[in-house]
C-alpha cells in the first residue's frame, strides 16, 4: 500500500486487538491517520516497534523532527495532539534535553522510594475493600469496581506522592481522562483540555509554593540537576502533566484489565488461587495483552529510516503501538491475542525499553501486585454483573481500559 492508502485508526477504540491484527495483516509498518486526520506511521510487530524505539535516529521532539509541526494552526482538528507533543516534558524531548529531564524525575521513583510506599498502598488498598465490603454501602450487590476500586488506590497514591491538595483530587482527575479522550478532535474539546491544563497544575505548584511539604511537587520545584539547571516553569507544569497522568490512568488499566480478564478466564483464576499461577504473571501477561497504553503518539523520524522493508521519510511521524506489539503472533505464538497468564512471558513492551521506560513502572506493579491478590481474597465469589460484550472500552486509542466495570461481589 502507499501512504495515500492510510488507514484512520478509530478515535474510540473500540476494538483495538482486532484494529491491531487488520493492520498488521498489512504489513510491519503501516500507513495511518490519527484522529483529525494526522499523518502517521503504525508499527504493527514486536520486532518491528522496539527497534524503533531503540533508535537514536527516531526522535520525540516535535519541534525539531517533525515537518508537520508548524502546520498544526493549519488544521483546527489537529489541536488535541498538542497535549501530548506540544508539552516540553520527558514525553516530548530527545537526546541531552531527555536525559537531563529524566535525570531530575527518575530519583523520585527508586526501587528503595517505592518500597517505602507499600505500606501505604497496603492501607489505601484495605480501607476501599473495607466500604465495599461494608453492607450498609447502597448498590453493594452491583457496583462499578472501576469506580470505588481500580481508580481511587492508584489515584489517591499519586496526589499523595506529589502533595495534591484533596480540594484538586478531582479536577486532576477530569484532567487526565480528558487528556485520554480522543473520540472528539473538535477545537472545542482540545481548548478545554488546554484551559485544564492552564488551571489545575498550576494551582498545584502555587499551593506546593505556599505550603512545601515532603512530597515529589516540592521536590521538582525545588530540583536542581548536577549542572544547577533548574526546571524551567514550563518543564514543571508538563512533568508534573505526565508523572501524575501516567501514575494513575494508566495503572487503574491495569487493575481493571487484569480483574475483567480472571473474571472471564476462571480456569487462570482458579490457576491462580491455588498458587500454580502467580501475581506476577498475572500482571505481566495483562500488560502484554491488555496494555494500559494501546499507542502513544508521537515519535519522528530524523532521517530516512527503513524497518522491514518500509522506509519512513525524514520529519514524519509514528505511533508507539504497544497493543500491537503485545499480539504479534510471530513473537507470542498463534494465539498471542488470548489473554493465557500461564504463558509467563515478561519482555512485554508495555512499560516501554531503554532510555525511554517508563520510570514509574516499579509503582504501577507494587499497586497492581497489592491489589489484585486482596480483592480476590476478600471476594472469592467476585463476578462480572454483566456479559462481557458489553463492557465498554475507554473512548480513546490511546488508553486500553474498560469504562466501568460492573461486578457482583458476592456472587
Amino acid at each position: 500500500m502507499t501512504v495515500t492508502d492510510r488507514i484512520a485508526l478509530d478515535p474510540f477504540g473500540a476494538d483495538i486487538a482486532e484494529e491491531s491484527a487488520r493492520l498488521r495483516a498489512l504489513g510491519p509498518l503501516v500507513p495511518v491517520e490519527l484522529p483529525g486526520g494526522i499523518p502517521a506511521w503504525a508499527p504493527t510487530r514486536y520486532d518491528t516497534l522496539r527497534e524503533l524505539i531503540l533508535d537514536p535516529r527516531v526522535s520525540k521532539d516535535p519541534r525539531l523532527h517533525w515537518r508537520l509541526w508548524s502546520r498544526i494552526g493549519e488544521h483546527p482538528s489537529w489541536g488535541w495532539i498538542l497535549g501530548w507533543v506540544g508539552v516540553v516534558s520527558m514525553l516530548s524531548t530527545y537526546g541531552p534535553d531527555h536525559t537531563r529531564l529524566r535525570k531530575l524525575v527518575a530519583p523520585s521513583f527508586t526501587h528503595r522510594r517505592t518500597e517505602a510506599m507499600r505500606p501505604r498502598v497496603e492501607a489505601i488498598t484495605a480501607e476501599l475493600l473495607d466500604a465495599l465490603d461494608s453492607p450498609d454501602v447502597p448498590g453493594s450487590d452491583v457496583t462499578d469496581l472501576r469506580e470505588r476500586f481500580a481508580h481511587p488506590l492508584p489515584m489517591r497514591m499519586i496526589c499523595e506522592l506529589f502533595g495534591v491538595p484533596e480540594k484538586l483530587w478531582e479536577d486532576t482527575g477530569r484532567l487526565i481522562a480528558a487528556a485520554m479522550d480522543t473520540s472528539d478532535p473538535s477545537p472545542g474539546h482540545a481548548a478545554s483540555v488546554q484551559r485544564q491544563m492552564g488551571t489545575v497544575l498550576p494551582a498545584l505548584i502555587a499551593h506546593k509554593r505556599r505550603h512545601p511539604g515532603d512530597d515529589l511537587t516540592t521536590e521538582l520545584i525545588r530540583v536542581r540537576d548536577e549542572d544547577g539547571d533548574r526546571l524551567t516553569d514550563e518543564e514543571l507544569l508538563h512533568t508534573l502533566l505526565l508523572v501524575i497522568g501516567a501514575g494513575f490512568e494508566t495503572t487503574v488499566n491495569l487493575i481493571g484489565n487484569a480483574v475483567v480478564a480472571l473474571l472471564t478466564h476462571p480456569g487462570q483464576l482458579a490457576a491462580v488461587r491455588s498458587g500454580r499461577i502467580g501475581w506476577d504473571a498475572v500482571v505481566d501477561e495483562t500488560l502484554r495483552a491488555h496494555p494500559s497504553i494501546a499507542s502513544l503518539p508521537l515519535r519522528f523520524a530524523v532521517t530516512d529510516l527503513t524497518v522491514g522493508g518500509v522506509t519512513v521519510p525524514a520529519g514524519d511521524a509514528i505511533v508507539t503501538t504497544y497493543a500491537a506489539a503485545g499480539h504479534d503472533p510471530s513473537r507470542y505464538g498463534p494465539d498471542a491475542g488470548a489473554f493465557d497468564a500461564a504463558r509467563s512471558v515478561d519482555d512485554h513492551l508495555a512499560f516501554g525499553i531503554g532510555v525511554h521506560r517508563c520510570v514509574g513502572a516499579p509503582l504501577a506493579r507494587a499497586e497492581a501486585l497489592t491489589a489484585l491478590p486482596a480483592l480476590f481474597e476478600r471476594f472469592p465469589r467476585l463476578r462480572l454483573a454483566v456479559d462481557p460484550r458489553e463492557l465498554r472500552q475507554v473512548p480513546s486509542f490511546i488508553a486500553y481500559g474498560w469504562r466501568e466495570i460492573p461486578v457482583r461481589l458476592r456472587g
